[in-house]
C-alpha cells in the first residue's frame, strides 16, 4: 500500500514523490500503522519495487493477505498521478470506516463521488459484487479498471472473455457498454466493447488503446465508441466452429441441452439457420445464444402453425421456466443497474419480425407469419443458410 499514519494520525502517502534519503530519514524516528486495522507496518525502500508500505508477517488485515504486486502499485500510483495533473480531488487508498472499504483511488468529478479500483489479481465473484453493492448503497459511483494483462489485447475480432472479466462490464451514460481495462507497462488504457457473446467463453469485440497522458477521464467514463457493425458471416463461422469443438468434448452425451434435441429427434448440426442470431444484450444471459435461441424455438416454434399466435405472457413463461430449471442461465454483472433476460429475447424477437417471421399485433402478442424449418441433410443446410444470409444482410441495412 501506498499511504500509512504516523502515530501522531498524520497521513503519509508515498504518491508526493518524496526521495529516497528524505523517506530513509523519516524512517530513522518515526512509526506507521495502517489505516484501516491499526497495525504497524513497515516502509519498503528498495531497489526492486517502487516504495510502499507492507503489513509485518502474520497480519490480519485485510490488506495484508491481498498481496499486492508491483504491477497494482505502480498501476494505481499511476492512475492516481493521471487523475492528479487534470486536477480532478482524489484521495489515494482513502479508508471509509462507514463501508469499511478502502478503494484504491476515491475521486469527484461533476459532482458526484468515485471509487476506483485497479484489479489486478483475480478477485471471487462474491467479493466483487459486495463491494460493488456496498459502493453503490453509499452513493459511490463503482469504476473497477482490470488490468490488461488479462484481456491479452489484440486486434482480432474475437477474445476469450472470463466470467471474472465480464464482472468489469460497466454502462455509460450515454447507454454504451464497455470493459475499461489500464497496463501500467505501457501506460495505456484499453478499452473493450461492442461485446457480442457467441459461447460462454468467448465473444466478438471491438478495442480500442489509448495513452494514458492524452486520455482524459471523460474518454474513460464516456468512452467515445464507434459503431461496430458485426460482419454476419464471421459470425456464423466462429458459431459452427464453437459447436463442433462443443459437441465433442468428453461427456458430451450428458448434457441435458443434447439430451433434449435428441429426444426431440433434432441434430445439433441440422438447426435452423434462425438460431442463433447475435443480438446487442446477448452478453446478459451466460448460455450460448445456441442453447438460449434453441429453448425459445422449442418452446415456442416447433409445435405451432403459421397464422398461431405467441403472447408475451407465453414468452415470459417459457423463459423463466428454463430459467428456474437452470438450462438458460443469466450472466452476474454487478455494475449494471438491471439485467433483464427479458431484454435479449425480445431483441432476438425483434429480428425475427425484421424477418418476416413473427408480425407484431399490438404491445403483448404477435403472430408467426411461417413456421421455421429445420434442415433435413447438410445440403439443406447450407441451401437455407445461403438464402437466410441474404435476407439477414438486407435487414441489417434496413434497420
Amino acid at each position: 500500500m501506498l499511504t500509512a499514519k504516523t502515530k501522531v494520525g498524520t497521513l503519509i502517502c508515498l504518491a508526493n514523490q518524496q526521495s529516497k534519503e528524505s523517506l530513509l530519514r523519516l524512517r530513522d524516528y518515526e512509526e506507521f500503522y495502517c489505516p484501516e486495522c491499526g497495525e504497524p507496518v513497515l516502509l519498503k525502500l528498495g531497489d526492486q519495487r517502487i516504495f510502499h508500505f507492507a503489513h509485518k508477517r502474520g497480519s490480519t488485515c485485510q490488506d495484508s493477505y491481498e498481496r499486492e504486486t508491483e504491477a497494482h502499485l505502480e498501476g494505481k500510483l499511476q492512475l492516481y498521478q493521471w487523475l492528479t495533473c487534470q486536477k480532478i480531488p482524489c484521495i489515494l487508498e482513502y479508508y471509509d470506516k462507514e463501508i469499511g472499504q478502502r478503494p484504491d483511488i476515491l475521486f469527484r468529478f461533476n459532482g458526484r463521488k468515485y471509487a476506483l479500483e485497479f484489479q489486478c489479481s483475480p478477485l471471487p465473484e462474491t467479493v466483487f459484487i459486495k463491494r460493488t453493492k456496498t459502493y453503490l448503497e453509499h452513493d459511490y459511483i463503482p469504476l473497477w479498471i482490470v488490468s490488461s494483462h488479462h484481456l491479452h489485447p489484440t486486434y482480432r475480432r474475437t477474445v476469450p472473455l472470463s466470467n471474472f472479466l465480464y464482472l468489469f462490464l460497466r454502462a455509460s451514460d450515454a447507454g454504451q457498454f464497455y470493459i475499461p481495462a489500464y497496463c501500467p507497462k505501457s501506460r495505456k488504457f484499453h478499452i473493450v466493447n461492442s461485446i457480442t457473446p457467441y459461447s460462454v467463453k468467448n465473444a466478438f469485440v471491438h478495442q480500442s488503446n489509448f495513452p494514458v497522458a492524452s486520455t482524459l477521464i471523460q474518454d474513460i467514463l464516456e468512452p467515445r465508441i464507434p459503431l461496430n457493425q458485426l460482419n454476419f458471416s464471421c459470425w456464423t463461422r466462429e458459431l459452427e466452429n464453437y459447436t463442433f469443438k462443443w459437441a465433442l468434448q468428453p461427456g458430451h452425451g450428458k448434457n441435458p441441452f443434447l439430451q433434449e434435441l435428441y429426444k426431440r429427434n433434432l441434430n445439433l448440426f441440422l438447426l435452423p439457420p434462425e438460431i442463433g442470431l447475435p443480438v446487442p444484450h446477448s452478453f446478459y444471459i451466460y448460455s450460448s445464444p445456441v442453447i438460449w435461441q434453441t429453448y425459445l424455438f422449442l418452446d415456442l416454434f416447433a409445435n405451432k402453425n403459421s397464422g398461431d399466435f405467441i403472447t408475451l405472457q407465453e414468452l415470459t413463461w417459457q423463459v423463466n421456466k428454463r430459467i428456474s430449471r437452470k438450462e438458460i442461465i443469466i450472466r452476474h454483472l454487478p455494475q449494471l443497474d438491471a439485467v433483464h433476460p427479458m431484454v435479449p429475447v425480445l431483441e432476438y424477437f425483434h429480428q425475427l419480425m425484421g424477418l418476416g417471421i413473427l408480425t407484431r399485433i399490438n404491445t403483448a402478442a404477435c403472430k408467426l407469419n411461417r413456421k421455421i424449418t429445420i434442415p433435413r441433410s447438410n445440403s439443406e443446410k447450407e441451401k437455407a443458410m445461403q438464402l437466410f444470409q441474404h435476407v439477414y444482410q438486407q435487414f441489417l441495412k434496413n434497420s
